[in-house]
Formats: structure tokens, C-alpha cells, sequence
């Protein structure tokens, strides 16, 4: 891409290959590193942002910088498999950080330190990824430490210093150049202290001044907007098929085992940790060094010394109080049978005299636990397909009927503290010895609260619940909800929909309903509604869509991520729906590819959570089966639209009046030769084309994709003949769309009054979320005399 490089790189100099800006970022990162922290992260950061452009452009991933940030681009390579998870891990990491230190002057040696090995760990991966598999590229040399240099960041220089001599002192071992082991280091040291005296002089003459960075950022900007030109000529001829991908993402996965070891493991899952509310450090909070709870601090401390059992790799604190251990493995290993260590951890461990019991010991299977939680991992992201090779495998091992089960994130401190509140046994009990009578339910209804609780009972984690429209699936829910609340089985509740005017008129409920001693849901309990991004600690019911919950958990929409043991229990609303009536979100809404898509993040949305999972519907889906059945695939409870009819809660329908115009009846064909108009969008004019073919159209197909004025005009006419606007009753009119909508109200207004007169303008309205304040005019529509035809 450019001319050779000037600067020289201990740790970068093998990029001078890909482009020489790339070494000398690298090379200022790490002269700045001990005497400008806050320089050296920011240096970090720009090499980790070319970096991504880089891995992108090879992926064929556009990288406009105006239109997509870091975060973006980082989170797309990953979904694109152009990245591990680990590694977005540390572009995340860099990222965060160097922003930190460019907006709020925040650094020191250490963290510099830090983000320099993160970058050399990106910059070897993907050397060996993406440009030459099978060179070598030896371990981090870590900055020559001045007079002035902390204590602290010359201690972690010093251990990364012995890695690189030991490291060193193989390679030459292995090339005959020296058998003595002392003579080897003092070799190593030699070339570490050329190296940094060939960088120092080649910087002495480019110091970091104004106008270098204003220089700096141009050529960081034309290598941008290179890359992205290269981009734009590739697209046109590349593109990566299924297995192409499959291929890379395998590479890379393989690089990243041979590169990672159990320390860069460590550093990933620390981070984990951290992020889910820990303080946690494998490096300084250690057992040996001296670590130990204290008092109003969750700490995760490593190498814990288990008397008789060796060194736990952490145990997580909450105070003075040991509530889990961690049982961490290298990449790839197999996770899920790491358990069995962490198991023996629990059972061996011993309270000191300052530590407080989490409530145990817990005695089943001739086994006695101290600490109820266990975990293993290897720092990998969960993938369904390596099931036991990735996520945070974990176990609450206080009931017998708790099986293991693979997470996609840590259990903060504030959820473990919970989950040690909440007495699953005692709630069982307080719902079996209270009967439902007291609620304003039907008899089905209560039959449906019974099947939720008996399953719970049986210890069913997915559930499924069908109830014909019209029988009450939401006074069923606020009524299941508040007693399991009650009862303390769940601690919170999430309560999913797919469209906003569902949640608030669930909001409106739970306002509405008197559900006990005259009060009501939100009278008794605090409920967040739509709008709502985090509970509080005492919130007990929160209401959100898919498509939000989707943003947090899997796109990173700003907020903060919810934890894996935010909620207890999900229910979700006409759970069978989803991806077709996705197709006319609201632009602050998020759309997907295809159904695929939507079920995809719909399911790994409800799998991020360790909550129990509880869906209604009335017509059951397949991909509802699958993901609410449960063991048997089937509803716990189903009560149907004939059963509702023969017991007096609906109304039977009159036989379906169907009509059918030419059109349908005969169907659209063409023969081979014959001449159509067809309308030219570009030219806007009519054109003449000759058919090549025999050509048929699919009717339905047609009329969902074709909106036709006169077709749609023939319809009207007709339901202007069985729709009298001035009877008492309302109408509900299903149209393709927004479009279609309007042509349908317009066309039939005019039948209406065609037929019947002057006709009030408001007898029909349109109503799709387009409209302005819908939720008004579904009240309206429901509560008031007009409109009674409306269209959506």
C-alpha cells in the first residue's frame, strides 16, 4: 500500500508488510507507553480501527467511517465470522479505552501496557489469519522501564520481560545458537534493548508534536478512503460463498487456539467478569498475593487455595460471602465436563472465621456443597453448534432438579444475591396451599394458572400456552404473573411483545384490572413499561418488544447490557408471531433479512437470559413449538375456539361469504408471442413486450404484490353490499399494506355513499402504526360508535 517504513517495532514491524503506517502506530504506542500513557492508548486505538478497515475490506464488509462507527464495524465482523469473539473482545476493549483516554485524558502505564499486548495479539492474529499462516512471530516484548517508570507497571514489565526471554531462549536453543540458558536470556535482553534503541532514534526525530498528529490523522484518513475504493472495485467481482466463509471462520478459529494461551484466556474471562458488575483481576487479585474478601466489595479472586484440593482458578465474593467458583480452561477445550472440578471446589471448601455461610451445606447424590453456584468456561462466546466447547457453563447446585446448562454471559453479583433470596421450595409450597379462587378468573382460566404451576412444580423451563382469541390471554397473564410474584417464585418478570401497541395496552391492564382486595397489578407492584430500558432493584414486571431486547442484548444499542440473571421468568406475548409483520416496522424499529433472521435473534434473545420461558398464542407456530414446547414440543394448556363456543364465552361465526371476481376465477395467462403493456418505472411510460414465453401468475400471490385500482374497486362494491354503516356493529378490513390500506378506505367511502347515501367521514378510518396516536384510535374504534369499518 505505501512506501517501506522508517520506524522500527519490536512488537509490530512484521505489519511493514501489509502497510508501514501500521508499524509506525504501532511503534509510537509503544514509546509512549510508560512516558504518555494517555498518547500510547490513543496510538493503540488508531492502529485497532485501521486494523478492523483492514480485516473488513478483506471480508468485502464497507467501511465508511461516516456511516459506520467502530463499535458497528467491530460488532458486523463478528456477525459476518470474519472475527472470533475474543478477538472482538479486545477490539472492544481498545476501543473503549483509547475513547476514554482521547475524551477524557484517562491512562496510566499500566492500562497503556495493557492495550499494547491486546494490540499485538489483533495484529498476529490477523497476520496469520489473513496474510501468512505459518510464520512465527514470537512472544510480546514489553518497553524498556526508565527511573521514572511505576512500581507497578515494572512488575508487569518484568513478568512479560521473562516470558520473552524464556521465549527467546527457545528459538535460539532450537537453532543451535547457544546451550547455555543464562547466556540465551542475556542474548534475548541484548536484542530487546537494540530494538528499542533503533525505535528511540528513528522517534527522536519524529517527535509527537500538533502538526505530526494533524499528519498522522490524514494518512489514517487516505488509508481509509483507499481502502474503502478497494472495497467498492472488489464488490463488484468478489463474493464469498457459504463455504468460503465457512472456511475463513475455521482459520481463523484455528490461529486463535495456537496463538491464545491460558493467560490471554484468563485476561478475556477477567474482562467478562468485570463487565457483569465483578472486580476481577487473574494477575493482581490472586489468593497468594494476598487477596481476600472484604466488606461491601464482589470480588472474583484467582488461584484460591482449597485445603486438600489444590487452587480453585477463582471464587466470586459477594462481601465476606463465597457464592460461586469458576473453573476456567484454554480455548476450545471442553467446558461442560469442567464442572466436575468446580463441583469438587464446593464440596472441599472451608468458611475462615471472617467469611459468612451463603446458606449451605447443600446435601444430594452423596455429594455436600459449600457454594451453591458453579462455573466453568474458556472465554469463548456460546455457540449452539460447540455447544460444550463454548459459553459459561453454570450449575445451582441447591436443588437436585437443577440441571447444568451453557450461559452467554456471567450472573452479576446483585442476580446471584437474588437467586440466593429467592426459596424455590417455599414458593412451591405457598402455591400449592393457595388456591387461585380469589382472582377474577374463568374456570379455563384458572385451569391455565394450574398448568403453569404444575410445570414449574415438574421443573419445565419452557413452556407454551394456547388460548383461542377473545378468552382472555392477557387477564390470564396479569393474574399468572402477579401470583407467582406473590408467591416469590419469580423475583422479575419480562413481558415481551412484538408491537408497541400490545405493550401498552398490557400497560393499560395491568392499570385497569382489579386483580386483589381491589387493587391493582401496579397498584401492589412496580411495573416499568415501554420506554423503560433498565429495573430497578424492586421492579417487579417490565414490558418491552423483541426488536429493543434484540438492540441490547445482541447489536450493543448504546445502553447498558442487561445480564444474563436480569429476569427470572420471560413471557411472551402471541409469541407465534413475528418476522412477516415485521415488514412495516417504524424506522426507530429494527428490521431483519428474512424470517430466518427474525427467529434467529428472537430465540437467541430468549436462550441469552437464565429465565424460565412462557409463551401465548393462539395459533401455535412451528417455531413457537420448538422454542416454548418444551420436552414434548406440545402446549401445557390449550383451550380452543370450538371449546370456548360450546361453553358460552364466544360467539359462533356465520359461514365465511366469499367472493370471487374474474379475475381470481379465471386467473392471469399469457402465451408465447403475445403483446403486453407493461409500465416502465424508469421511463414512466407504458412499453410493449413480447412474452418468450407461457407465462401464468399466481393469484394470491398477485393480489398481495400487485395493488390494483380497478380489482380493488369491484371488491368495494361488493362489501358495500353486506357492510350497511349505519347498523349497529363494527367491521375490521385486513389489507397488504399502507398503500392498499388507503385505496381501500377511499374506494369504499365511495361505495358506501354510492349505495347508501351521505355517509359520515369517520364511519371509516385507517389504523396501522403509521397513523398518528394509534393506540388512541384502537380505544376508540373499540369503545365509541365510530368508526365502525376500520382498515388495517
Amino acid at each position: 500500500m505505501s512506501s517501506k517504513a522508517v520506524f522500527q517495532s519490536p512488537n509490530f514491524q512484521f505489519l511493514e508488510k501489509v502497510d508501514p503506517l501500521l508499524v509506525e502506530l504501532g511503534a509510537r504506542a509503544e514509546r509512549y507507553s510508560l512516558e504518555d500513557p494517555n498518547t500510547s492508548m490513543i496510538k493503540s486505538r488508531q492502529l485497532g480501527e485501521l486494523l478492523a478497515q483492514i480485516i473488513a475490506s478483506k471480508n468485502g464488509i464497507r467501511t465508511d467511517s461516516r456511516q459506520k462507527d467502530q463499535r458497528s464495524l467491530i460488532d458486523e465482523l463478528y456477525r459476518s465470522r470474519a472475527i472470533p469473539a475474543e478477538i472482538q473482545t479486545l477490539f472492544h476493549t481498545i476501543r473503549m479505552d483509547g475513547n476514554d483516554a482521547n475524551h477524557a485524558m484517562k491512562g496510566h502505564e499500566g492500562q497503556a501496557i495493557t492495550l499494547l499486548r491486546h494490540a499485538r495479539k489483533i495484529a498476529v492474529w490477523y497476520f496469520r489469519a489473513y496474510v501468512d499462516g505459518n510464520r512465527k512471530l514470537g512472544s510480546f516484548v514489553p518497553p524498556m522501564a526508565t527511573a521514572d517508570t511505576g512500581d507497578e507497571a515494572k512488575e508487569e514489565i518484568e513478568k512479560y520481560k521473562a516470558l520473552y526471554e524464556a521465549a527467546e531462549a527457545e528459538k535460539r536453543k532450537l537453532e543451535g545458537i547457544a546451550a547455555d540458558e543464562a547466556e540465551l536470556r542475556r542474548l534475548a535482553e541484548e536484542d530487546r534493548e537494540k530494538a528499542f534503541e533503533e525505535q528511540n532514534a528513528a522517534l527522536e526525530l519524529a517527535e509527537e508534536t500538533e502538526e505530526a498528529r494533524a499528519k498522522d490523522a490524514e494518512r489514517i484518513e487516505a488509508l481509509t478512503v483507499q481502502l474503502t475504493a478497494q472495497l467498492e472495485k472488489q464488490s463488484e467481482t468478489v463474493s464469498l460463498s457459504a463455504q468460503q466463509v465457512q472456511m475463513q471462520a475455521d482459520h481463523n478459529e484455528e490461529v486463535l487456539r495456537e496463538e491464545f494461551t491460558e493467560d490471554d484466556t484468563r485476561e478475556i474471562i477477567d474482562m467478562q467478569l468485570r463487565d457483569a458488575g465483578w472486580m476481577a483481576d487473574s494477575r493482581k487479585l490472586r489468593h497468594g498475593l494476598g487477596s481476600r474478601p472484604m466488606k461491601g466489595h464482589n470480588l472474583a479472586i484467582a488461584e484460591w487455595q482449597i485445603q486438600g484440593c489444590g487452587r480453585a482458578d477463582y471464587v466470586l465474593f459477594i462481601g465476606l460471602m463465597p457464592v460461586a467458583v469458576v473453573e476456567a480452561k484454554k480455548l476450545n477445550v471442553d467446558v461442560a465436563s469442567a464442572l466436575s472440578q468446580s463441583q469438587r471446589y464446593s464440596e472441599s471448601y472451608q468458611l475462615s472465621a471472617d467469611e459468612i455461610s451463603p446458606g449451605g451445606p447443600w446435601t444430594h447424590a452423596n455429594r455436600r456443597y459449600q457454594i451453591p453456584f458453579l462455573y466453568s468456561t474458556n472465554g469463548r462466546d456460546y455457540l449452539k453448534q460447540l455447544r460444550t466447547k463454548s459459553g459459561i457453563w453454570f450449575h445451582d447446585v441447591r436443588h437436585t432438579t437443577n440441571l447444568p446448562d451453557a450461559k452467554d454471559g456471567w450472573h452479576s453479583p446483585e442476580d446471584l444475591r437474588q437467586m440466593l433470596n429467592t426459596d424455590i421450595a417455599a414458593a412451591e409450597q405457598k402455591l400449592n396451599n393457595s388456591p387461585a379462587d380469589y382472582l377474577p378468573l374463568r374456570p379455563y382460566q384458572r385451569e391455565a394458572l394450574e398448568a403453569v404451576e404444575n410445570s414449574l412444580a415438574e421443573g419445565h423451563r419452557e413452556m407454551l400456552i394456547a388460548m383461542a382469541t377473545g378468552t382472555g390471554k392477557t387477564r390470564t397473564c396479569i393474574a399468572m404473573c402477579y401470583r407467582l410474584i406473590k408467591a416469590r417464585r419469580f423475583r422479575r418478570i419480562l413481558f415481551l411483545v412484538d408491537r408497541t401497541s400490545l405493550g401498552e395496552q398490557t400497560g393499560h391492564s395491568l392499570d385497569d384490572l382489579k386483580i386483589d382486595n381491589n387493587q391493582t397489578f401496579s397498584d401492589i407492584y412496580d411495573v416499568k413499561a415501554l420506554g423503560d430500558v433498565e429495573p430497578d432493584e424492586d421492579t417487579k414486571f417490565q414490558i418491552a418488544t423483541i426488536q429493543s431486547m434484540v438492540k441490547r442484548v445482541l447489536l450493543e444499542d448504546g445502553s447498558a447490557r442487561p445480564t444474563v440473571g436480569q429476569y427470572d421468568c420471560i413471557v411472551v406475548d402471541e409469541c407465534h408471531r413475528g418476522y412477516n409483520l415485521d415488514q412495516e416496522l417504524s424506522e426507530t424499529e429494527l428490521s431483519f433479512r428474512d424470517e430466518a433472521d427474525y427467529i434467529s435473534k428472537y430465540s437467541r434473545v430468549l436462550d441469552y437470559f437464565d429465565a424460565v420461558k412462557i409463551g401465548l398464542t393462539a395459533t401455535p407456530a412451528l417455531h413457537t413449538n420448538e422454542i416454548f414446547g418444551g420436552p414434548t414440543g406440545l402446549p401445557i394448556y390449550q383451550y380452543s375456539y370450538r371449546q370456548a363456543v360450546i361453553e358460552g364465552y364466544l360467539v359462533d361465526h356465520e359461514p365465511p361469504l366469499q367472493i370471487q371476481t374474474k379475475l381470481a376465477r379465471d386467473g392471469i395467462h399469457f402465451e408465447v408471442n403475445d403483446e403486453i403493456p407493461v409500465y416502465n418505472p424508469q421511463t414512466q411510460q407504458q412499453e410493449l413486450f413480447t412474452t418468450p414465453d407461457e407465462i401464468s401468475f399466481d393469484i394470491e400471490s398477485f393480489n398481495k404484490r400487485v395493488i390494483n385500482e380497478n380489482f380493488n374497486r369491484v371488491v368495494c362494491e361488493e362489501l358495500a353490499r353486506h357492510i350497511d354503516p349505519t347498523l349497529s356493529g363494527k367491521t375490521l378490513i385486513f389489507c397488504v399494506n399502507n398503500d392498499h390500506a388507503d385505496m381501500v378506505v377511499h374506494e369504499l367511502r365511495l361505495a358506501l355513499q354510492d349505495r347508501y347515501g351521505d355517509v359520515e367521514s369517520n364511519t371509516i378510518e385507517k389504523i396501522t402504526g403509521s397513523v398518528d396516536k394509534p393506540i388512541e384510535r384502537i380505544k376508540h374504534y373499540k369503545n365509541e360508535k365510530m368508526p365502525n369499518i376500520v382498515v388495517t
